[in-house]
Formats: C-alpha cells, sequence, structure tokens
C-alpha cells in the first residue's frame, strides 16, 4: 500500500484508562423479560468504552433476589464472549424473578464497574404450573357454524384482601382476546395471542397488573375474537374453523400477598358470558361495532350479570402452551390523512401517503343507529376507491353510533387492514382530518439497521422496503397483508431474511416462525408453501419455498451468532434434505414434481406468474444443492463430522449433476437466462474457473441485451447484483439497480409506490392496476436486494457470525457518489460510510467493542488494493485519491 496512503489513514484516539461500562444486557433473543419462556437464558451484554482496539478477557456475573440477596456469583470467567453467554446459575423456576448484572475486565486486566441490574421473570413452565381452564360461552352458536356470531364476553368478579404486592395475569385465547381489570385494558397488546400452528404452539401472555387490583371487589373481563382460529382463512371463500369450531379463554389471575401466599382467579365454570357490541369480526373482511349494544360497566365489580348465561369447558393440550420468544403485536405509530377529497362518484376519500397495515381510529357525533362505513384499500384507480387486488377480502369497517350527543370514538379490535386510502360513508357534516387516524401496527421490534445514499430514488426505495417489512412482520412474515391470503409463505421469506435481520432484530420473531415450520413439515421432512400450514390437499415439496427450513436458520446464524437457533432446527434442516435425496434422481438431480421456479419473472404473462424463463427445474437443483452444502456446514459448526461429511459430500454430487446436465464446458448454461446464471454463481455450482468466467460473461450480456431492466423474478431477483459483482460487473450492477423504466426496482418509485410491490408492475405506466390476479401492492419479496445494498454499497456485512469480525468494504458505482450504512450488532453500534468529492474518497468506519474489522479500500490504485487491513474497535477513516475499479474478478461477498 503507498506511502501516501498510510499517512492519511486516521485513528481517532482513545485514552487507554477510559471508562469501561456496560450499556445493555439481554436474555437470549427477548425484547421483553416479563415472562420468558427459559429457565437457563443465555446471556448477552453490550460494551462502551473510548479505548481504541479494546477486547474483552474476562467476565464475572451475579445473581440476586428480588428482595436484593446475592443468590449466585460466578468467579472471574476468563472469555471473550459476551454474546448469548451459556447461564452459569442453577436453572430458574417458574415464577421466579431475579436481577443479573456482570461486569467485564479488557485485556489489561482493568475491570469495568458493575452493570445495573437486569431484571428477568419466569413465566410458567409446565402443564402443572397451570389450575385455570379453557371455557367456552354456552351461548356461541352452533358448533360448526361458518355464520357471523357476535364477540362474546367473559366476566368473573372476586374479592382482593389487603396488602397484596403483585398480580400477573397469565392468558391466552381460542381465537383473539382483549383483556380489561375493573374497566381498564390490561397491556398494549392487541390481535393476541396471535397466529402459530395451534395444535402444536399456543402462545400465551403475561401482563403485571398490580396497578389495576384494588382491595376489596374486583372484576376481570374478556372479549373473544375468531381471528386465525375460527375466522375465514385463505383464498376465495377460504376455509372456516381451521383450528376450532368454538373460541375458548384462559386465563390465571395470581395475586400474591405480602406474607407470601398466592390466590388465584381462573378461568373455570363460574365465569359469565353474553354478546358483546362486536357484531362480526373477520381478519380479512373488517368489524362491525355497534355500540348500542355496549354493556357499561361490564368488566368492573358489581355489575349485574344475572341475564348472563354460563361457560363450560374445553379440551386443550396444555403442553402446546409456550411463552412467546418473539415481541407482540403493538400500536406502533399514528398517521394523520394528507388528503380528503370527492371522487368522481361522490365518494369521500381519504389519503394516508403511505401504504400501511393496521386500521382507522375515527371520532365522530351522531344519531343513534348512524353507521360510519370505513372501505380499505392500497391503490386509486380512475379516482375511485380500487378494490379488485384485494379478492375476496371485503376489507370493511363498520360503527353504528350510540348517539346522545356525545363524540364517539372507534377502532376495530380484531381485524387489521393494508391500505394507503379509505373511503368514508355515513360522515354527517364535513369531515375533518383531526377526526380520522391511521394506527399502524405490527409486531414491535427493534429497528437496528440503516442505509442511506446520495440517489434519493434509491433512498425511497430502501425506505419502501423497511414499510413492507413492518406491514408483513405482523406476527409472523406473511406475503402480504391486505388481500385474501395473509400468509406465512416461505419462500417470500426465505429471500428476505438477510434483509430482514439488517433492519430489524427479528431474531426472536423468526425463531417463534421455525418453530411453526417444524411443527408443520410433514413426517417424511416435506415443508409445506405456507406455515402455519392452512392450505387444503396434500403437502408437496417446492425448491426455494421449502428450502426455508435450512436457509432461515442458516442467515439467522449467520447474523445474530446464535448456534442454538442451528441446533434447535437441526432435525427440520436435515428432514428437508433428506427428503430431496429421497425423490432425486440417480444423477442427484430434482427434476420431477410441481415447483413454483423464478415466480413472476417480469417475462411472465399476468395470468400465468410461472411461466419463468429459466427451467424450474434447474431452480430445484441449484436449491438442493445449497441446501445440503448449509447443512453440511450447520453440522460442522455443531460438531457432527459424520453428518457434515455426509452432507457436504451429498452437495458435491448435486453440484456435478448439474454442471453435467445444465452447464456446457465453456460456462453456458441451459435455460440462457439471468436467474440460471445468478444461481450458478451465486451458490458455487460451477465447478471451473473457466466455466466460471464464461458464466460471468454471459450474464453480464443478458443484462446489457436487457437493457438493464431486470429480468428476474422470486429466485433471481436477490442474486443477480450479487453475480454481477463477483465476476467484477459492478457497473452493470449499478446501471441495473438505478434503472427507473419499468421493469425495474425504481420504476415503482416513480409511479409514488411506498411499499415493495408484488409484481415488478403490479401498476402499469398508465396508472391502471396489473390485470393479473395477483398485484399486491405490499410484498416485500423483491425488496430482498436491499441486503445488497447493505453489504455491497454500504459496505457492511459479517465476516464471522453475529458480527464478531465484520467486513468493511464499500464499492462506489453509477451515480452513487457517497452512502452510510448503520448496523446495530450483537456488540454494539457499527457504521461505515463513504463519500466521493473532487477525485477524492473519504472511508469512516465505526466498530463496536470486543469486536474487529477487515476493511478492504475501495480505489487505491495499490497493487494490495484487494488485500483487507485489519482493524479493532473505534472510529476509523482514511482519505485519499479514488481511482474506479477495473472490471475483474470480484470480491465475495458475504451474504
Amino acid at each position: 500500500m503507498s506511502q501516501q496512503f498510510e499517512i492519511n489513514q486516521q485513528t481517532k484516539p482513545g485514552a487507554q484508562a477510559s471508562e469501561i461500562s456496560i450499556t445493555d444486557i439481554t436474555f437470549e433473543h427477548y425484547r421483553e423479560l416479563l415472562g420468558i419462556g427459559e429457565v437457563r437464558p443465555r446471556l448477552t451484554w453490550i460494551v462502551r468504552t473510548t479505548a481504541n482496539a479494546w477486547q474483552q478477557a474476562s467476565y464475572q456475573v451475579e445473581l440476586y433476589g428480588p428482595d436484593g440477596q446475592l443468590l449466585e456469583q460466578t468467579d472471574r470467567l476468563d472469555s471473550s464472549q459476551s454474546v448469548l453467554v451459556d447461564w452459569p446459575f442453577a436453572p430458574l423456576s417458574a415464577r421466579q424473578q431475579a436481577d443479573v448484572r456482570a461486569r467485564v475486565a479488557g485485556t489489561d486486566g482493568r475491570p469495568s464497574e458493575w452493570s445495573q441490574f437486569c431484571r428477568v421473570e419466569v413465566g410458567l413452565i409446565t402443564p402443572n404450573d397451570w389450575t385455570a381452564k379453557f371455557v367456552t360461552p354456552d351461548s356461541l352458536g352452533d358448533d360448526d357454524s361458518v355464520q357471523p356470531v357476535p364477540a362474546p364476553l367473559l366476566r368473573k368478579e372476586f374479592e382482593v384482601r389487603s396488602s397484596f404486592t403483585q398480580a400477573r395475569l397469565y392468558i391466552s385465547a381460542l381465537g383473539l382476546y382483549e383483556a380489561q381489570l375493573n374497566g381498564d385494558l390490561v397491556g398494549d397488546h392487541v390481535l393476541s395471542p396471535g397466529w402459530t400452528s395451534y395444535r402444536n404452539r399456543l402462545r400465551y401472555q403475561i401482563f403485571d397488573v398490580t396497578n389495576l387490583l384494588r382491595q376489596g371487589p374486583n372484576a376481570i373481563g374478556v372479549m373473544l375474537g375468531d381471528g386465525w382460529f375460527k375466522g375465514r382463512l385463505g383464498f376465495g371463500e377460504g376455509i372456516h374453523n381451521a383450528y376450532g369450531d368454538r373460541l375458548g379463554l384462559l386465563a390465571q389471575l395470581e395475586i400474591t400477598y405480602h406474607d407470601g401466599t398466592i390466590e388465584r382467579v381462573v378461568s373455570d365454570e363460574s365465569w359469565k358470558t353474553a354478546a358483546g357490541p362486536v357484531l362480526e369480526n373477520s381478519i380479512y373482511d373488517g368489524e362491525t361495532y355497534d355500540a348500542r349494544l355496549e354493556r357499561d360497566g361490564w368488566s368492573a365489580a358489581g355489575y349485574n350479570d344475572q341475564n348472563w348465561t354460563g361457560v363450560r369447558s374445553l379440551e386443550w393440550d396444555f403442553t402446546t402452551l409456550e411463552a412467546p420468544v418473539g415481541p407482540p403485536v403493538r400500536r406502533i405509530q399514528e398517521i394523520s390523512p394528507v388528503s380528503i377529497t370527492i371522487s368522481p362518484s361522490g365518494r369521500t376519500i381519504l389519503d394516508f401517503g403511505q401504504n400501511l397495515v393496521g386500521w382507522l381510529r375515527i371520532s365522530v357525533k351522531g344519531e343513534a343507529g348512524q353507521t360510519i362505513t370505513i372501505r380499505h384499500a392500497e391503490v386509486l384507480q380512475d379516482g375511485e376507491l380500487y378494490t379488485r387486488p384485494l379478492r375476496y377480502a371485503k376489507a370493511t369497517d363498520r360503527f353504528i353510533l350510540r348517539g346522545g350527543g356525545g363524540e364517539e370514538t372507534f377502532e376495530p379490535h380484531f381485524t387489521y387492514h393494508g391500505f394507503r386510502y379509505a373511503e368514508v360513508d355515513g360522515w354527517s357534516g364535513q369531515l375533518q382530518s383531526c377526526d380520522v387516524t391511521a394506527i399502524v401496527c405490527h409486531s414491535d421490534m427493534e429497528r437496528t439497521g440503516w442505509f442511506e445514499c446520495s440517489n434519493p430514488l434509491i433512498n425511497k426505495l430502501h425506505e419502501n422496503v423497511v414499510w413492507s417489512m413492518r406491514g408483513n412482520f405482523l406476527g409472523l412474515p406473511t406475503d402480504c397483508p391486505q388481500r385474501d391470503e395473509r400468509l406465512g409463505w416461505t419462500g417470500d421469506i426465505q429471500v428476505f431474511s438477510p434483509t430482514a435481520s439488517y433492519l430489524y432484530d427479528c431474531a426472536g420473531f423468526l425463531t417463534s416462525w421455525l418453530a411453526d415450520l417444524a411443527a408443520d413439515q410433514s413426517e417424511d421432512g416435506i415443508v409445506p408453501f405456507v406455515v402455519p400450514n392452512i392450505l387444503e390437499g396434500p403437502v408437496i415439496p417446492a425448491a426455494a419455498w421449502g428450502d426455508a427450513a435450512v436457509i432461515v436458520p442458516w442467515v439467522l446464524y449467520q447474523r445474530f451468532g446464535d448456534s442454538g437457533i442451528l441446533a434447535t432446527q437441526y432435525e427440520s434442516m436435515r428432514g428437508w434434505v433428506d427428503h430431496l435425496a429421497s425423490i432425486s434422481s440417480q444423477k442427484h438431480l430434482w427434476d420431477e414434481g410441481f415447483q413454483f421456479g423464478d415466480w413472476l419473472d417480469p417475462a411472465a404473462p399476468p395470468e400465468d406468474p410461472a411461466a419463468a424463463r429459466t427451467d424450474p427445474r434447474l431452480v430445484a437443483t441449484a436449491y438442493f444443492a445449497r441446501s445440503a452444502e448449509l447443512l453440511g456446514q450447520a453440522a460442522t459448526v455443531l460438531g457432527k463430522p459424520e453428518e457434515a461429511d455426509h452432507y457436504l459430500k451429498l452437495a458435491s454430487q448435486v453440484r456435478e449433476g448439474f454442471n453435467n446436465e445444465y452447464v456446457t464446458p465453456n460456462g453456458r448454461i441451459i435455460s440462457d437466462a439471468t436467474t440460471a446464471y445468478s444461481l450458478a454463481l451465486e451458490f458455487d455450482l460451477l465447478t471451473r474457473p473457466d466455466q466460471r468466467q464464461g458464466a460471468g460473461k454471459r450474464l453480464a450480456e443478458l443484462v446489457r441485451e436487457s437493457g438493464y431492466l431486470i429480468s428476474t423474478g422470486f429466485v433471481g431477483t436477490p442474486l443477480i447484483c450479487d453475480a454481477l459483482c463477483s465476476v467484477g460487473e459492478y457497473q452493470a450492477a449499478f446501471r441495473l439497480i438505478t434503472n427507473k423504466e419499468n421493469p425495474s426496482w425504481l420504476y415503482p418509485v416513480t409511479m409514488d409506490a411506498t411499499t415493495i410491490w408484488e409484481r415488478w408492475d403490479s401498476m402499469l405506466p398508465d396508472g391502471r392496476v396489473n390485470p393479473g390476479e395477483m398485484t399486491s401492492f405490499n410484498h416485500y419479496a423483491l425488496g430482498a436486494v436491499s441486503d445488497w445494498l447493505h453489504r455491497v454499497v454500504g459496505g457492511m456485512a459479517p465476516a464471522e457470525p453475529g458480527y464478531r469480525r465484520l467486513k468493511i468494504q464499500p464499492v462506489p458505482g453509477g451515480d452513487i457518489f457517497s452512502a452510510v450504512a448503520r448496523h446495530r450488532t450483537p456488540y454494539g453500534m457499527a457504521e461505515c460510510s463513504w463519500k466521493i468529492e473532487e477525485g477524492q474518497i473519504e472511508v469512516k468506519v465505526e466498530i463496536p467493542p470486543n469486536t474487529t474489522a477487515l476493511v478492504t479500500l475501495p480505489g487505491t490504485g495499490s497493487q494490495d488494493e484487494d488485500k483487507p487491513l485489519e482493524v479493532g474497535s473505534g472510529t476509523h477513516s482514511w482519505k485519499y485519491s479514488y481511482r474506479a475499479p477495473k472490471a475483474g474478478p470480484g470480491p465475495a461477498f458475504a451474504r
């Protein structure tokens, strides 16, 4: 490296005597620590220090009881591990509360101060911890009915003695629930307990309700909704009662007194029930609420429930109950309309300026019986609300006023919608923007990743990706949030999981979903198309979709450094690959059966989204090789050498079969299409360097021949920019990402998209909606290219699992002259920024404590340009004359 370059390197000084502190202690992947489901939770802490190149050399942990008594402590343990450290104490027990604190020392032996205490409380662990029963109202109507019935209210009065010290409510439902104590809402969760593979996993929630109780008479009330358990699911008319034909409640209120005694108020046959004001509720169709039927004071003590009917017990397997590992769904944001207009037909249309997921809250005055009808949609056509893309989902809420002259406020309880526009009918007088608010809802994950560059259209594209993730990470990773579907499609999250893992801490969220995947996997290893699986008919394998069983756990391991996810999912991963091996040909090809292939290739006609340019059998064999390879690597991580050898050998055999069947000696591939070459290059399926060179040359030719327009579908889109860069075609990748014509990533941005579309042209250039059946305007899969933006343009990737070592390697290109990528790694905040001005480039990086980074600086003009620098934690910067890279074999970017 040139002497001039070395002189211009700067490292921000950090005093050796700088303060060292632990800023955060977390348990497993929990964001909330009230009622965790682990008795030996692994610990993670983040260190803050201004010292450069700081490395942890040892740590010490202490465990205290809630009374401040020291229960256990470790010796000083010589270890640099600070992420997912094994629990060093005796297992915790159900309901146990404990305070944990830690301190660390660097390589100089100087210890930090003790951290602040972090309180954790264990939930209910075994069926024996429950004394409550599942109960269901006698008055729900006929079993197996698909007709809507009012959402039932259930209540119970009880006495509370003086001197109680705490109260916990453990609660779940077969359906959805909203709980109240003494007239006050319990917690801020919505749509709980969420959707899981109910027969195998049913989540319960725990709430601290100490402040909602009072000495003397008290009452608990719960309203139940159909949700995913009983309501309509799937395409068209769909199916009803997918998991059961009766709603059920499980509630266990535990009140602890000063003398240590515990009293329990549990759901049993002593509860009473009546119909509530929610007349209809459906995830797809919306909610009808008649305020005239409200029962004032129904969840408070002293209410007259003589006319209420009884409940009966409902059988359910208590071994399915689990504490959540991911965050709950909450109201996250409120958005006011940006405009209120009158459509050509005279209807009132609200535009919120953003395609979002949630519902509307309205405040209105009117006469008794007056009905406010709200219809939701993502787009307008000819100035009117356009609902055809919703298919059979009505997405309509109705609010029937109570009257009486006062202002009434309404928001639905048991539904959600994907929309930017809302049509409001039945409003008296002029609707004002202050009367209506959009409530944005999704799983309350922590934001961990940001990206910005000098191209404003790319920034808008990235923002759209974030909004699509938010809208579709509602309890589980759905394909879309608006139509008669909203299912956990495996293929979508398989391609998007790297992007998701950068933008948000979704480890707990996806760990929960993977548990459902394993639960719904067939005995012979087949992964269903959607998880939880509610599709009728036999479960059949499909490449890129079923491969989520292997690829998503591997991505989580790479991004969060958690080998425990691999251990938990290993049998599921192995089951999938073993099934593929059992159905493959003697040539190790997966060349039979149904395939989605490169779904939604832009060349496919609207009525046939599977008609891609790439042979679906080629796609299947490529993914077979990829999953076998990753399974072999997972076995290595888990210390299973014999199995690692077996699956790595299988991957090699499949690669050989792929080459023999689909690749010519000079690297031309049958299915002369960009997705085929992208798969071959990115999945390392080409066994000789000259083949790789030929394939790369042909890929670049195809991209140029397309006019740098998109020619890939679900499978090829996440791979093509990386594939081009891997063979030195950086500028082709940048021209592809910055193209604004249809089809391209930026075309929807020029069409005022605020989320990622399902089709490249969900809206046609003339402003009309694509005539295809699948025209969702909120579908994150094609936004998977953001992972390339983060790793390559932003220059930040994990060089070791969990970012213990970072790979800093920004790549300028096209008309992008600056970029910044920021990511909160498990070790703390990391950042890479660069900008080019007047022929010079400045690169700045921030590396968190207890990590190192391999930094490859672009355009130095040095013979050692590809040789990375190794730097420790701290802030570093370089400024030098920039020389654009020449075409040629490029770096292998961490995926």
